[in-house]
C-alpha cells in the first residue's frame, strides 16, 4: 500500500521538528513524490548527509511503501 504524502511530511517532521516541509505528488500514483525539506539540521552537512536523514526518518519505508522521492534539501537561508 503506497504511502500518502501528510504522512511522509509526518515522518520527516517527526525526526526534524524545525523542518518545512513541501510534498508534491508527481504521478498521481500516492508512489511517485517530490520533496523539498528545509531544516537547521542540514547546516554544515553534505547533501548525502541531509538525504541519509531524511531517509532515515522515513523508518525503511524508502523503496517499500514509498517506491520514488525526490528530494531537495537545504538548511534555512
Amino acid at each position: 500500500m503506497p504511502m500518502d504524502a501528510a504522512e511522509i511530511e509526518s515522518l520527516i517532521k517527526q525526526a526534524l521538528p524545525d523542518a518545512k516541509v513541501d510534498i508534491r505528488d508527481l504521478a498521481g500514483d500516492g508512489d511517485h513524490y517530490a520533496a523539498t525539506v528545509v531544516s537547521e539540521a542540514f547546516r554544515g552537512k553534505s547533501r548525502v548527509q541531509q538525504h541519509q536523514l531524511v531517509y532515515q526518518a522515513l523508518k525503511g519505508n524508502m523503496g517499500g511503501e514509498l517506491h520514488a522521492l525526490a528530494l531537495t534539501t537545504t538548511a534555512p537561508d
